[in-house]
């Protein structure tokens, strides 16, 4: 299985930055897709960024141009910067990882980071 260890967040006023970071690790043939959900309250678990197993990257609209999610391959690391953060950004941040387990995919989740940006 894998376990997912998350850091960062916390509060921050609007404008500014924060970064959070994800590290994998367990029993696993292959780190597919590695990224980062949030949650709001009352919200569904939204997707936030992404990095695919070929180096491409994916991201919600509304972080486009304001959020970078960066991958380390070998050790299974990602990284979410976060910068000009506005008060619409504040949630539960969520690691989700897709991993091959005996050859099969399984998707993982962290236990979350609250992110919380005041105006």
């Amino acid at each position: 299985q894998v376990q997912l260890v998350e850091s960062g967040g916390g509060s921050v006023q609007a404008g500014g930055s924060l970064r959070l970071s994800c590290a994998a690790s367990g029993r696993f043939n292959l780190m597919k897709t590695m990224g980062w959900y949030r949650q709001a309250p009352g919200n569904q678990r939204d997707l936030v960024a992404s990095v695919y197993i070929n180096g491409t990257t994916g991201y919600a609209d509304s972080v486009k141009g304001r959020f970078a999610i960066s991958r380390d391959f070998a050790n299974n690391i990602i990284d979410l910067q976060m910068n000009m953060l506005t008060p619409e950004d504040t949630a539960v941040y969520y690691c989700k990882v897709t991993a091959l387990v005996l050859l099969r995919p399984k998707d993982f989740w962290g236990q979350g980071t609250q992110v919380t940006v005041s105006s």
